[in-house]
Protein backbone atom coordinates (compact mmCIF):
# COMPACT_ATOMS: atom_id res chain seq x y z
CA UNK A 1 0.00 0.00 0.00
CA UNK A 2 1.05 3.40 -1.41
CA UNK A 3 0.95 6.24 1.37
CA UNK A 4 -1.85 8.13 -0.98
CA UNK A 5 -4.20 4.50 -0.26
CA UNK A 6 -3.58 4.97 3.08
CA UNK A 7 -4.93 8.94 3.37
CA UNK A 8 -7.51 7.51 1.42
CA UNK A 9 -8.79 5.19 3.35
CA UNK A 10 -7.74 6.94 6.95
CA UNK A 11 -10.06 10.07 5.68
CA UNK A 12 -12.59 9.37 2.97
CA UNK A 13 -13.53 13.05 2.65
CA UNK A 14 -9.91 13.37 1.07
CA UNK A 15 -10.40 13.63 -2.80
CA UNK A 16 -7.13 15.21 -3.97
CA UNK A 17 -3.36 14.73 -2.74
CA UNK A 18 -0.93 17.12 -3.96
CA UNK A 19 2.99 16.33 -4.04
CA UNK A 20 2.46 13.73 -0.83
CA UNK A 21 1.73 16.86 1.40
CA UNK A 22 -1.47 18.17 0.57
CA UNK A 23 -4.76 16.56 0.81
CA UNK A 24 -7.84 18.23 -0.42
CA UNK A 25 -11.97 17.73 -0.17
CA UNK A 26 -14.17 17.74 -2.97
CA UNK A 27 -14.99 21.44 -2.47
CA UNK A 28 -10.78 22.32 -2.75
CA UNK A 29 -10.69 22.65 0.76
CA UNK A 30 -7.02 21.54 2.37
CA UNK A 31 -7.73 18.56 5.13
CA UNK A 32 -5.44 18.37 7.70
CA UNK A 33 -3.77 14.62 7.62
CA UNK A 34 -1.64 12.67 10.02
CA UNK A 35 0.79 11.56 7.67
CA UNK A 36 2.92 9.88 10.26
CA UNK A 37 -0.24 7.58 10.98
CA UNK A 38 -0.65 7.10 7.09
CA UNK A 39 2.88 6.23 6.79
CA UNK A 40 2.47 3.90 9.41
CA UNK A 41 -0.95 2.01 7.60
CA UNK A 42 1.28 2.05 4.70
CA UNK A 43 4.61 0.11 6.28
CA UNK A 44 1.92 -2.28 8.09
CA UNK A 45 0.42 -3.05 4.94
CA UNK A 46 3.31 -3.69 2.79
CA UNK A 47 4.06 -6.79 3.91
CA UNK A 48 0.59 -8.44 3.01
CA UNK A 49 1.53 -7.47 -0.96
CA UNK A 50 4.83 -8.76 -0.71
CA UNK A 51 3.87 -11.90 0.41
CA UNK A 52 0.93 -12.47 -2.06
CA UNK A 53 3.50 -12.05 -4.61
CA UNK A 54 5.70 -14.43 -2.94
CA UNK A 55 3.52 -17.25 -2.27
CA UNK A 56 3.31 -20.18 -4.88
CA UNK A 57 0.39 -19.88 -6.61
CA UNK A 58 -2.58 -21.96 -5.47
CA UNK A 59 -2.19 -24.68 -8.10
CA UNK A 60 1.08 -25.15 -7.10
CA UNK A 61 0.12 -24.86 -3.40
CA UNK A 62 -2.57 -28.00 -4.19
CA UNK A 63 0.04 -29.70 -6.26
CA UNK A 64 2.67 -29.68 -2.79
CA UNK A 65 -0.32 -30.40 -0.42
CA UNK A 66 -1.20 -33.52 -2.48
CA UNK A 67 2.52 -35.12 -2.89
CA UNK A 68 3.25 -34.06 0.73
CA UNK A 69 0.07 -36.62 1.87
CA UNK A 70 1.04 -39.17 -0.76
CA UNK A 71 5.05 -38.93 0.53
CA UNK A 72 4.72 -37.63 4.29
CA UNK A 73 6.07 -34.43 3.50
CA UNK A 74 6.17 -30.76 4.12
CA UNK A 75 7.04 -29.52 1.05
CA UNK A 76 4.01 -27.06 1.43
CA UNK A 77 4.32 -26.41 4.79
CA UNK A 78 8.24 -25.90 4.24
CA UNK A 79 7.18 -22.89 1.57
CA UNK A 80 4.73 -20.97 3.17
CA UNK A 81 7.12 -20.72 6.18
CA UNK A 82 9.87 -19.48 4.11
CA UNK A 83 7.63 -16.92 2.66
CA UNK A 84 6.70 -15.53 5.95
CA UNK A 85 9.79 -15.72 7.39
CA UNK A 86 11.25 -13.57 4.14
CA UNK A 87 8.70 -11.30 4.98
CA UNK A 88 7.20 -10.88 8.44
CA UNK A 89 4.12 -9.14 9.56
CA UNK A 90 5.44 -5.54 11.30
Amino acid sequence: MIIDEAVYQLYPEVKVIRNNNAAFDADGNEVTVDWDAAQALADSKAYQELRANAYPSIQEQLDMQYWDSVNGTTTWKDAIEAVKTEHPKP
